[in-house]
């Protein structure tokens, strides 16, 4: 009888620990995640100007003057050559 008491016992502590360690994994994962906005930030002109674009601060012609400007320029700076096709 005292081996089955305490049997008993060992099983209820075990128990009782199981559920607080339960609880401290749900509390932990009910707490905000924070991502830094460094993450999300455009890397590039093109970027810049979309993401200008999507808040509003700028018109879909202004968009499109700066990504001609931007394409005019590169341009200048890399032309594209193709090779000629002697076949």
């Amino acid at each position: 009888m005292l081996i089955l008491s305490l049997l008993i016992l060992v099983l209820a502590a075990a128990c009782v620990l199981a559920v607080r360690g339960v609880r401290a994994d749900v509390s932990a994962e009910s707490e905000p995640l924070t991502v830094p906005e460094a993450l999300f930030a455009p890397e590039s002109l093109e970027g810049v100007l979309c993401a200008q674009l999507m808040d509003g601060e700028i018109t879909r012609s202004q968009y499109m003057r700066s990504m001609a400007g931007i394409a005019a320029r590169d341009e200048e700076r890399h032309p594209l050559v193709v090779p000629r096709y002697e076949g």
